[in-house]
């Protein structure tokens, strides 16, 4: 089984043994449960020893995962994601353990997960995470954020991602960081590496050079921007909204990016900085919700109306790490679920999580044609005989009841996972929680035909009563 890099870099060969059985449970019978993992009293203890063990650690599960994208990653046009969220896992009780706040109000105790995910630009196919973090915000009351280095700084997390990006996709023929508004940071923008572009919504307003070299507010000059072009799109629908149809104006223009005030000690970070602004906004206020207006800066070249929608095309894309977070909570993984109350050990414990919801989403991939990848690239290489023997047992006699993958490849093996996660073939494409179910169900298969593999031929268990 291909464990995106697996957990495979502690050091001790007994750690990577069982780093690696954890990360195939845990694809195979989706859950952050470690009673349920283990099994057996014997299993649950080895896997808590494991993620209580101070040589474990999110960082060598981070590199490990990186390796493996790495690879996958030589020759393509990348996208890469990068987004942080909060793992909540309870409130005075989780809080006095030892989590720090998470949420408004510092109430809430758990975690804060920061992922970059690498995914190919022109078919949005995951390969990987490129850099993982796990924050417990425990430190109590900081100094004023101004006050403090950079690298000290939460946020500093956005630039420790690009510079991740330029390491580990060195081989990547063309790379772009997107990032929501959370990672609109003068640094950031001034710090990347030479071979990553950045692309990131704006979160508040700037001061830019005018061509007279006057200081502007940004907001004003976006919105005095003539009109490029009008486009009809669809607007996916989201928990908060239904599905639409809407009109999009679009705007752009080169922008020369002052550094902020309060940096104006900062004669390390260039003073303007050259970006461009691609300006999007929908025409009609829909009946849900805030009409759209993004305002999206990058270090890409955009002088045409051909390349402002390629870097619109590209912030859409942003979704894939939305869908993992998914994964990651509450379609498979229900990582905020655990019940660990060590902060190290469930920091562990969400960082396995986190490379096991990349695997599991290379089944939906599948599902979906982005991936040509082999079915060992999940499985391991002894199942194929068990997925083919369930394939021909779940097909039926219509079309759609037929498995239509090549054989050895994921594709062909997802579907055998969604039919038996309760997938009829009709009614759509099956889910994350379709698939959860399906790989615990051929889990608890292929544990019952090894069990009668190692039964006597003739070895027929006597009932009670005879």
């Amino acid at each position: 089984m291909d464990i995106c890099g697996g957990l495979g870099y502690f050091g001790d060969a007994r750690l990577d043994v069982v780093g690696y059985d954890l990360h195939r449970t845990m694809v195979e019978q989706p859950g952050s449960c470690v009673r349920a993992l283990g099994r057996t009293r014997c299993g649950e203890m080895r896997f808590t020893r494991f993620l209580d063990n101070a040589r474990v650690s999110v960082p060598s599960m981070a590199a490990a995962a990186a390796q493996s994208t790495q690879h996958w990653a030589q020759g393509r046009d990348i996208l890469a994601i990068q987004d942080s969220s909060d793992i909540v896992l309870g409130g005075r009780k989780v809080r006095a353990a030892g989590f720090g706040p998470v949420g408004k109000g510092g109430k809430l105790g758990g975690l804060c997960l920061h992922a970059v995910l690498a995914i190919d630009a022109g078919t949005s196919a995951i390969g990987g995470l490129i850099d993982l973090s796990v924050i417990n915000r425990t430190g109590g009351k900081v100094t004023p954020h101004r006050s403090r280095l950079p690298s000290e700084r939460e946020s500093h997390r956005w630039t420790k991602g690009s510079q991740a990006c330029g390491r580990v996709l060195a081989g990547a023929s063309r790379i772009t960081l997107a990032a929501d508004a959370e990672s609109d940071i003068y640094e950031s923008y001034a710090s990347r590496p030479d071979n990553v572009h950045l692309l990131a919504r704006m979160a508040r307003d700037r001061r830019i050079l005018d061509t007279d070299g006057r200081s502007r507010s940004l907001y004003a000059v976006s919105d005095g921007l003539p009109l490029i072009a009008r486009m009809v799109t669809v607007i996916p629908a989201a928990p908060d909204r239904r599905e639409r149809v809407t009109l999009l104006d679009i705007r752009f223009a080169p922008v020369m990016l002052r550094r902020p005030a309060y940096m104006r000690e900062r004669e390390d970070l260039p003073d303007p900085l050259s970006l461009r602004l691609v300006d999007i906004r929908e025409v009609m206020p829909p009946d849900q919700g805030e009409p759209i207006h993004w305002r999206l800066l990058t270090t890409h070249a955009v002088d045409t109306l051909q390349q402002a929608l390629w870097i619109l095309g590209l912030y859409r894309r942003r979704w894939r790490i939305e869908e993992y977070f998914k994964t990651l909570k509450s379609d498979a993984m229900d990582i905020e679920a655990a019940k660990i109350r060590k902060p190290a050990a469930m920091i562990n414990m969400v960082g396995a999580a986190a490379l096991a919801s990349v695997t599991i989403m290379k089944l939906k991939q599948a599902r979906d044609g982005l991936t040509q990848e082999r079915f060992d690239t999940v499985f391991e290489p002894t199942d194929e005989p068990l997925l083919e023997e369930l394939s021909s047992e779940m097909e039926g006699n219509t079309q759609k009841q037929k498995n239509p993958y090549p054989i050895g490849s994921l594709a062909r093996a997802q579907w055998v996972i969604a039919r038996l996660g309760g997938w009829t073939g009709y009614y759509g494409k099956p889910g994350s929680k379709t698939y959860a179910k399906g790989l615990e169900k051929f889990a608890a298969i292929k544990r019952g035909v090894a069990l009668a593999k190692r039964m006597p031929h003739n070895a027929i268990p006597r009932r009670s009563w005879e």
